[in-house]
């Protein structure tokens, strides 16, 4: 069943919406479409009081740790944390409260997957596939939607498809897909994309980049066939944004569990 879920992307301690094709080191280069007043754990207790499960705390370089270990404490248990996380780090992470770790860049030395790393982030975590989520988010390049990790600025070796993905699935209690070339441009979302993760992933799988309108999650909904969550960010009017109020989108949620 397809779920609007919630985010908190944190870029030097605060709380803000970027478009995401423009992180680098540069500060010159990034673009930024909101920076909040409200710290991270005023979303995290906004979202623990409407019960929005799922929602994942991404740490956009360094300068994060502070902000996102007071959203776990805001609610414990009750988010992902993503950005830098490695075997050094995994478990720690998880002792601070969050539900699941979410893994990139790790995994891509050099740009290359290593398998040897996975099984490392697993292996801190006591092998519990429950507690990771795999981030296969991407850009597109000749037709083929590629990872990219480092602050999405990097392209990997590997391809986001059916394969792949069912070769990861056994690591893994489910997956974050960003559309770097989407994210932050309230553009609308790679349908195409998204069609193809409801059909390639029987884990869940959670989309995030170019959302804009609350019918985008009827669209998600209709075209992964209610196998696909979406995010969304700068539309959002918690975010500064005008197109999505969140109170629709919790209500949302409500309606497709009534269904």
């Amino acid at each position: 069943m397809t779920r609007f879920r919630p985010c908190i992307d944190l870029h030097s301690g605060q709380v803000k919406q970027i478009v995401g094709g423009t992180l680098s080191n540069i500060s010159a280069e990034l673009r930024t479409n909101h920076v909040s007043q409200w710290p991270a754990r005023h979303f995290a207790s906004l979202y623990r009081k409407n019960t929005l499960h799922g929602g994942h705390v991404i740490m956009l370089g360094p300068g994060n740790e502070e902000a996102a270990r007071e959203a776990l404490e805001a609610w414990p248990s009750g988010l992902q944390v993503g950005g830098g996380i490695s075997a050094e780090n995994a478990k720690m992470w998880i002792e601070r409260g969050a539900e699941k770790v979410i893994v990139t860049s790790y995994l891509f030395p050099e740009a290359r997957f290593s398998s040897d790393r996975l099984e490392a982030v697993l292996g801190a975590l006591d092998n519990d596939t429950e507690k990771l989520v795999i981030d296969l988010s991407c850009r597109k390049v000749d037709g083929k939607w590629m990872v990219a990790m480092n602050k999405w600025q990097t392209l990997t070796d590997m391809e986001v498809n059916q394969e792949n993905i069912r070769s990861l699935e056994q690591y893994c209690s489910e997956f974050l897909i960003h559309a770097a070339d989407n994210e932050g441009l309230q553009i609308g979302i790679d349908a195409d994309l998204v069609s193809k993760l409801g059909q390639w992933c029987t884990k869940p799988v959670t989309y995030a980049g170019g959302g804009r309108h609350l019918e985008d999650l009827d669209l998600v909904k209709e075209l992964s066939e209610g196998k696909v969550d979406l995010t969304i960010g700068s539309a959002l009017d918690i975010f500064g944004g005008s197109g999505v109020r969140f109170d629709d989108c919790v209500e949302w949620n409500k309606q497709q569990s009534l269904r």
